[in-house]
């Protein structure tokens, strides 16, 4: 019998797990014995939290990362195909998205095991059920262009198709460098465009800001390596 893969959110904070986390997820992943990780030492810190049954020593981890090869996918299933259960779990928020992990999940339908997304936090949704911004209608645009000029262009075409199509446009971007991009946002688009900056979601310091670029011109927060998401609706 083959097993199941299970999609597992981690926490986008340090907050305590069950604020985020429903106890019946929790639960079924205290069960699990075998695992696919981006990395060893922070999925055990989450799995601690979580009580697993078996000592932290004897569960099976291997790594999916942005280094991990196509052709190397097939092995991390071989768990599965013994009848075992496997968690994949992301470094924060859900698994395959804006993560590692999609190019696996389709492999494994393809190999016709079964998939279960399990619940958890979601930076994307969180801050888009936030914003204010249309939910109906969004796409997610994962990160924008480093070198200037390029980033410029996309931001222009992101307002742009936003305008056209009244979608809601989301980003991301390493948090080293969220300020420069937050600047370059407030430099380039209309003041009319209405801008949602999310940081820290989950956490005591949570911060949710929409407002139109006009506004934001007056005083900008500082979100130097800080985690945000950036939603943009022209």
């Amino acid at each position: 019998m083959v097993g199941t893969l299970y999609l597992i959110p981690t926490p986008l904070s340090n907050e305590p797990i069950h604020y985020v986390m429903p106890d019946a997820v929790l639960q079924r992943v205290a069960e699990i014995a075998h695992f696919i990780v981006e990395h060893p030492k922070t999925a055990r810190y989450f799995l601690k939290q979580t009580g697993c049954k078996l000592p932290l020593q004897q569960l099976d981890m291997q790594v999916l990362n942005e280094h991990t090869k196509s052709s190397d996918l097939l092995s991390l299933l071989e768990p599965l195909f013994a009848g075992h259960d496997v968690g994949l779990l992301s470094e924060a928020g859900c698994p395959a998205v804006a993560d590692p992990g999609a190019g696996l999940v389709r492999l494994a339908h393809q190999k016709k095991i079964k998939v279960v997304p399990l619940v958890g936090p979601s930076s994307i949704l969180l801050a888009l059920m936030a914003s204010g911004l249309n939910g109906q209608c969004f796409t997610f645009n994962g990160y924008l262009p480093i070198e200037t000029d390029a980033r410029i262009k996309k931001i222009v075409s992101l307002e742009n198709l936003s305008m056209s199509h009244d979608q809601t446009q989301i980003f991301i971007e390493t948090p080293y460098r969220n300020q420069k991009l937050l600047e370059q946002l407030i430099m380039t688009c209309r003041d009319s465009t209405d801008l949602c900056v999310a940081s820290h979601l989950t956490a005591v310091s949570e911060a949710i800001h929409t407002q139109s670029i006009k506004e934001w011109r007056k005083k900008l927060p500082n979100i130097h390596k800080i985690p945000s998401i950036f939603l943009l609706h022209g």
